[in-house]
Formats: structure tokens, C-alpha cells, sequence
């Protein structure tokens, strides 16, 4: 089997909660390959880039992979418009450097997508066997939300189970990114049209 690699240019440090999902997408498609999968640290990067273009121009040079996804978070933007972003940005680059890209664009954040099941928000809060109840949105309704990050929280928080100071003192960023890990089923991810416009764009790639 053949490795290939990928590179995640997230917004965001928290936004490497990506990678096991593309992973999983690209599995999926191109299962005759071992996939490995890195972000680009570009903070790490002497004299980090600012603009789009350059993120991804840094990302491409220094992070080299047979594929780069370019994540945006659609915030207060239309999907159609981050992507519109992207695809302008990365046309920018000389043809010889520009890399094979692949826009992510959840809606609103990242965290919509993690939304998708109770066990594994319960086993990410270390409390796999809780009993309080989780109050979920809807699949049909992860895209609409206006803040999917702070309702993720909240139902960490609440399914930890956890009790005054130990509460105060809990680390969401640690344990939203753990919640992945525990993930058994990403297919029902698909049921929300920017997850599966990425899936079937993974699809077209050729390698």
C-alpha cells in the first residue's frame, strides 16, 4: 500500500479536530493508499503569513502533501463565498507551486460537525456512562445554528458530570479534542451538505 499525505491549513489551532474526519473521507475514496495527515503550524514559521494567499502559498512550500485542505469557517459569509476564497487564492499561486487543493467550509464552525453523537461527546468528557440527559439539536438542523462552539461546551460540561470547583476547572479545548477519537460512525456526518460537498470533491481527486 502506498502512503500518501495530506496538510489541514486550518483558521484555528482547535480546528485540527479536521483531521480525522478528512482521513476518514479520504479512506473512503482512496482507500488503496495509507493516508497521514499533518497541519500546517505556520505560527511556527519565523515570519508567519497574514493574507489567504500567502497562508497557503507558506502552507504548500513548507508542508508539502500530495493534497491540502484549506479550512474556513463560514461565520458570517455564505459557504459559496469562503470557497469562492479559496479557489481565488489558490489560482493565485504560479502554476508550479500551486498545490492540489480541497476547500473545507463547515457551517457555521468546526464544531457543528462534532455534533453528530451523544457517546462520543459523553466518552470525549471522560464520563462515558453518564446518565444526564444531552440535549442534542437535530442533524437537520447543525448548519443553522449561530454557535455551535458554545452548545458543544455545554454538552461536554453536562455529560462530565462534574460537580462544583472540578466543573469550574474543566478544559473544554482538551476534550473537544478528544471527541473525535470516539466517533465509531462518521457517516452520518454526510447528512449535512458541507460536509458531503467535501466528501464528494475527495471523490473527484484522482492520485
Amino acid at each position: 500500500m502506498s502512503v500518501l499525505r495530506f496538510t489541514l491549513l486550518a483558521d484555528g489551532s482547535s480546528d485540527r479536530v479536521l483531521v480525522p474526519i478528512l482521513r476518514w473521507m479520504l479512506g473512503q475514496h482512496h482507500g488503496a493508499h495509507d493516508w497521514i495527515g499533518q497541519t500546517a503550524n505556520l505560527q511556527a514559521l519565523p515570519r508567519p503569513p497574514r493574507g489567504l494567499p500567502d497562508r497557503i502559498a507558506a502552507a504548500a512550500e513548507f508542508f508539502p502533501a500530495d493534497v491540502l485542505f484549506v479550512h474556513r469557517d463560514a461565520e458570517r459569509e455564505s459557504p459559496d463565498r469562503r470557497r469562492e476564497e479559496v479557489g481565488q487564492a489558490v489560482e493565485a499561486l504560479p502554476a508550479a507551486g500551486r498545490p492540489r487543493s480541497v476547500p473545507v467550509v463547515p457551517v457555521r464552525m468546526t464544531e457543528a460537525w462534532l455534533l453528530i453523537s451523544e457517546a462520543a461527546i459523553r466518552r470525549a468528557a471522560g464520563n462515558p456512562n453518564g446518565r444526564v440527559r444531552l440535549a442534542l439539536p437535530a442533524r437537520s438542523r447543525l448548519e443553522s445554528l449561530p454557535d455551535p462552539k458554545a452548545i458543544l461546551e455545554i454538552q461536554l460540561v453536562n455529560a462530565s458530570e462534574l460537580q462544583g470547583r472540578r466543573r469550574k476547572k474543566f478544559q473544554f479545548s482538551t476534550h473537544r479534542a478528544r471527541v473525535p477519537d470516539f466517533v465509531d460512525d462518521w457517516e452520518v456526518l454526510l447528512e449535512l451538505p458541507s460536509a458531503r460537498r467535501v466528501y464528494d470533491e475527495i471523490g473527484d481527486l484522482r492520485f
